[in-house]
């Protein structure tokens, strides 16, 4: 492998600063972002990553390539939660199990913002679309890790919950709503919204993503202590299924004829793991479940391997094998 691809990733100040909040913790040092702030950072993400990409949907239009891209992203987010539910099974129990396999099936909105700088430094193009994808996968997995429960947990039968909640949950969160309305407006207000806006989407972008990825530093170095709980089995689970889900994504990438920038979007939205949307609905609804297992691995160790390494891997998996 070309190790300019992942020196090039990690010197991007995003990423230096991510390593900066993991530091921090590991000297004990009292940097901390409040409370409030780090979702303030994450619904300006959210935001303008789906602005971006409603504006540019509507200049590609609906294609064939789109829909065909669109119905992959929902395909992955509905398989990989049960394939991945099998091979937890066979050391977790049923709770812990789904509520792993719902967390891999689903996405991390932050992979895709951070592969999406890593490409624009590279100079490679990538269609805004992309948004839409990465918006239909945040919840299917959430629903396919409930179903799994009631298939196989022993007392299925006496587990009680409003699947009508359920699906609000699932489709109506912070992160899914304000998604998919900020891709809905960047349609509805095309070129013109665009430039309204651009000083604030863009301009302060990058420097938002920056201060996030420190505190998401901050964050994943404190969950290192969980991942004693987990052993060695979750820990290989974390780093190797990320990239089985990357290669699944590349093959289908290639048979819709993806350009280069959109099948890395696609293979790292299907490598990435939820630690926001899922766990929360998990907790909820599978109070079984150990969440230090299901954050843990997403944040601690799929997160951090997707940023620093797994995205420029998945490039060059594009660049040596689809040529």
């Amino acid at each position: 492998m070309d190790l300019s691809l992942i020196v090039s990733n990690i010197l991007n100040p995003p990423i230096l600063f991510f390593f900066l909040g993991m530091l921090a913790v590991f000297v004990k040092s009292d940097l901390e972002i409040p409370a409030p702030f780090p979702k303030l950072l994450s619904l300006y993400l959210l935001f303008s990553i789906g602005f971006k990409g409603g504006v540019e949907l509507i200049k590609s239009g609906v294609t064939q390539e789109v829909i065909l891209t669109l119905l992959a992203a929902i395909l992955m987010a509905c398989t990989v939660p049960i394939y991945t539910f099998f091979i937890l099974k066979l050391k977790l129990d049923i709770y812990d199990a789904a509520a792993i396999a719902a967390t891999y099936g689903s996405i991390s909105a932050v992979t895709f913002i951070t592969a999406g700088a890593f490409l624009h430094e590279l100079g490679i193009e990538y269609d805004g679309y992309m948004v839409a994808a990465l918006a239909l996968m945040e919840s299917p997995a959430i629903i396919v890790g409930l179903i799994l429960v009631n298939l196989f947990a022993a007392n299925s039968e006496e587990r009680e919950f409003s699947w009508p909640e359920v699906l609000r949950d699932a489709f109506l969160n912070s992160s899914v709503f304000l998604l998919v309305g900020s891709l809905v407006i960047g349609v509805l207000t095309g070129e013109h919204g665009w430039q309204v806006l651009e000083p604030f989407t863009q301009g302060l972008f990058y420097g938002i993503l920056t201060f996030f990825l420190l505190d998401m530093g901050l964050v994943a170095a404190k969950r290192i202590k969980d991942l004693q709980k987990t052993g060695a089995f979750l820990i290989s689970f974390a780093i190797l299924i990320p990239i089985v889900n990357a290669c699944i994504g590349l093959v289908i990438a290639k048979f819709i004829g993806m350009a280069e920038g959109d099948a890395l979007l696609f293979a790292v939205l299907c490598a990435s793991a939820s630690y926001i949307a899922v766990p929360a609905a998990m907790r909820l609804t599978v109070p079984e479940a150990n969440p230090s297992l299901y954050v843990s691995t997403a944040l601690a160790v799929t997160f951090p391997f997707n940023i620093i390494v797994g995205i420029p891997l998945y490039l060059y998996g594009i660049n040596t094998f689809w040529r």
